[in-house]
């Protein structure tokens, strides 16, 4: 295997914990993820009981958004070593593309790597106050960033690294996309924007509590969170 090849499986295997994560960060949040663990594990020396390790739901919703968050940050690790083992000199590459990919990566590999669970973004001098970007799929503006707590906001959130992982793995090391095989049909249809899901229902669930909400007046209705309902012809959902 060469060198090129070993890290476009880096990379796939990265895409692939990320959605994952996503799957398990869904059906967590939508208390259909079991959270069976065994009644007792035994692992070389070491043995626990199920009451020791067991997770309560509220636990491993907690869990699950940093599960999706650390997933995130792994795909930043395998797209920064890539583009390093197999492009020369890639901060100072005449390809814009590469160039933007690389210190992109780079910057949230480094907002993670002091502190996983707080990460805090750390840009060096020679790349403060500038735009990296690459057309329709990720866009860092580094003003203001340093020493600034991570957030989505900044880079457009986690499907634009897990585009972005794609474009690395596809534009730059050259990976030969196959057809993908048959994936299972979801059983609930649900749709999420942003961290806002919503499930289609055949029904109100039983002991749903109804409640009386006020239309604003451009006809919207304020769901918390930044987020509106509205008609049709103005959009569902923003």
């Amino acid at each position: 295997m060469t060198e090129n090849e070993k890290h476009i499986a880096y990379l796939f295997t990265a895409e692939l914990q990320f959605r994952l994560a996503s799957a398990v960060h869904l059906a967590t949040t939508l208390n259909a993820q079991p959270l069976d663990l065994p009644t007792e594990w035994t692992h070389g020396k070491n043995s626990v009981k199920n009451d020791e390790i067991a997770l309560r739901p509220d636990q491993a919703d907690y869990a699950a958004y940093f599960l999706h968050r650390s997933s995130a940050f792994l795909m930043a690790v395998a797209m920064k070593d890539a583009i390093r083992a197999t492009v020369n000199d890639p901060k100072n590459s005449t390809n814009p593309d590469v160039r933007s990919a690389y210190q992109i990566a780079r910057m949230v590999r480094n907002a993670f790597a002091h502190a996983p669970l707080s990460p805090t973004w750390s840009i060096d001098k020679d790349c403060r106050d500038q735009v990296f970007e690459i057309h329709n799929i990720i866009a860092l503006n580094t003003k203001g960033l340093d020493g600034t707590p991570f957030d989505w906001r900044h880079y457009g959130g986690p499907l634009a690294l897990f585009r972005l992982c794609r474009f690395v793995r596809i534009e730059i090391l050259k990976d030969q996309p196959v057809t993908r095989k048959p994936v299972p049909v979801p059983v609930n249809t649900v749709y999420q924007q942003g961290d806002l899901i919503l499930q289609k229902v055949d029904a109100i669930p039983a002991g749903a509590v109804p409640i009386k909400l006020e239309p604003l007046p451009d006809g919207s209705i304020h769901l918390g969170g930044g987020y509106f309902i509205r008609a049709k012809e103005t959009g569902v959902v923003e």
